[in-house]
């Protein structure tokens, strides 16, 4: 058994992030999402947000916010959710040593998923309603 989680150890940041799905942020809210007209059904499936959402669509779409945040400029107060770009990030090591005369060497592969690139998305919301999408550039 102990060799079976060794060998799948390195792939569970990966699967976790393949669960946090559209798909399956659906499958575990059904009532709530069929209680959506069709053209904001496909965005949610899509991954994608607009104008009139409310925090509950866009949960469903895009999941937890990775940080909230409260705004006040000259129209009022607005909540503001950022979402970050994720890409896996992927690490080798080698290592050795010896004890009592004998020695010995290994290696190992890791996979993780705190490769962070900064802000990808930010949602705005006024009075519980998306009022503004914003996208980082290529």
């Amino acid at each position: 058994m102990n060799r079976i989680l060794r060998l799948f150890s390195p792939l569970l940041p990966v699967l976790l992030l393949a669960c946090s799905s559209p798909a399956t942020r659906i499958e575990q809210n059904p009532a709530l999402f069929d209680s959506y007209p069709p053209e904001v059904q496909q965005k949610i499936r899509a991954g994608q947000v607009d104008v009139g959402f409310t925090p509950d669509m866009v949960r469903l779409a895009l999941g937890e916010p990775d940080r909230r945040y409260e705004r006040t400029d000259a129209n009022g107060t607005s909540e503001v959710w950022a979402y970050r770009e994720r890409k896996p990030a992927f690490s080798f090591g080698i290592g050795g040593g010896s004890f009592g005369g004998s020695s010995a060497v290994g290696g190992g592969v890791g996979v993780a998923t705190g490769g962070e690139q900064g802000e990808k998305l930010r949602v705005v919301f006024v009075d519980g309603k998306v009022t503004a999408v914003e996208k980082t550039l290529p």
